[in-house]
């Protein structure tokens, strides 16, 4: 579980992330949403180390990340796995050996383990056929597997994934999707999903954070978005006109239902 306290984040006198509390539970997707500009990708930053906040917490299981010592934040980060917008796959690397990269950089494993467990990772995204190929011999939706193939492969207890649907069609992902799903579940990590990706939200969003100006505005699940009364949430999830109408459906059958 990751917890954030009262956290805040300015550069110099521009205040971009103000006072946000909020739990990220383990074993599910945690969704941080919110229109371009609003700071989920400087709070995503903050819980990651790549920027300090200037007031608040961040823990992780009790700890706190921001007084930890650079060593202590060292180790901390083996216990993460990442996954980038673009993937950020070594050009010169085949597949396989991009899912080896952490291993061979942070496990005691010998070249035969280290082999072994990449193999198990690429058939965990049912990859295993393109090891041999390089990155820039597959799809944009072989190369995401590859890198959530990567980013398990030292069995982390926190999962971070910046925009993975980013410049995907519709189809490619719901796979995407499902195996984030699916893996959380396996591994029971704490799976923080930062996402414009709507299908993404109401698919797979069991914990959702909106961010709105730099405030914490909602969070709840999916299935209560349907039935939100916060209008900056629904502005954003229902932007245009027919999905608005959806909406209003929708929740006009569920209370016919409920009656």
């Amino acid at each position: 579980m990751i917890e954030i306290k009262n956290l805040c984040k300015s550069f110099e006198d521009k205040e971009v992330l103000h006072d946000i509390s909020a739990v990220f539970e383990n074993g599910k997707t945690n969704l941080i949403i919110g229109q371009s500009g609003s700071g989920k990708t400087v709070l995503m930053k903050n819980l990651v180390g790549l920027l300090d906040p200037t007031s608040g917490q961040v823990l992780y299981d009790g700890r706190d990340f921001v007084a930890m010592s650079k060593h202590e934040k060292v180790m901390l980060r083996r216990e993460m796995g990442m996954i980038f917008q673009s993937a950020a796959l070594f050009d010169s690397l085949s597949v396989l050996e991009n899912v080896m990269f952490p291993l061979d950089m942070f496990s005691s494993m010998n070249y035969r383990e280290r082999v072994q467990r990449a193999k198990e990772c690429l058939d965990r995204v049912n990859l295993v056929d393109a090891e041999k190929k390089y990155p820039g011999e597959i799809s944009g939706g072989m190369q995401k597997r590859v890198a959530i193939a990567r980013a398990i492969a030292l069995n982390p207890i926190y999962l971070f994934c910046d925009e993975p649907n980013s410049g995907l069609d519709p189809k490619t992902s719901l796979v995407i999707d499902d195996l984030l799903s699916s893996i959380t579940k396996e591994y029971n990590t704490t799976t923080i999903i930062n996402t414009h990706d709507m299908n993404s939200v109401m698919g797979i969003g069991e914990n959702i954070l909106f961010i709105y100006k730099g405030h914490k505005d909602w969070q709840g699940c999916s299935s209560e978005i349907m039935e939100s009364t916060n209008k900056h949430l629904t502005d954003f999830i229902f932007a245009s006109d027919l999905l608005k109408e959806m909406r209003s459906s929708m929740v006009n059958e569920h209370h016919q239902k409920a009656e």
